[in-house]
Parts: C-alpha cells; structure tokens; sequence
C-alpha cells in the first residue's frame, strides 16, 4: 500500500497481517485466507471451526463495492 499513497483502499477490520498484496489491475487490497484464520484463532480464541464459519459468513462473504478486497484461497481443508 506504501506504493500507491494517492489510492483509497477499502480494508478489511482487524486484518492488516493477512495482506499480501495489491490487485494492480482493480486497484483492490489482496488478502491470504490461511492468515485471516489463523487471525481469529490467536486473536479471537476461535476453533479452526468456528473461524472457517465467521470467515465465510461475516469477512468473504461481506460484499462492500468494487473495491471489495481479493481473497487469495491459500488454505488447505482437509
């Protein structure tokens, strides 16, 4: 974001670790998945359960416009 000082990024509360980059093309923020998780899990004392479950419904998906952040599937389920 450091690159782009003049671009308003729409950002997701509490997730500034889990960006991993930008979207050059659309100009949105990108965000890992795995990081956003682990995230509700440290942050939040969830299970892997429960923050697979608010992470769908609550963070992905919210849509917020089109500058709704990009969210990189880099979790593996098993």
């Amino acid at each position: 974001m450091d690159y782009y000082p003049e671009e308003v990024f729409l950002k997701a509360d509490g997730f500034d670790s889990a960006i991993i980059g930008v979207d050059e093309v659309s100009m949105r923020l990108i965000y890992s998945e795995r990081l956003c998780l682990e995230e509700l899990i440290v942050r939040d004392g969830m299970s892997m359960e429960e923050a697979i479950e608010y992470f769908d419904f609550n963070v992905r998906g919210s849509y917020v416009g089109e500058k709704t952040p990009i969210w990189c599937v880099d979790t593996i389920m098993g």
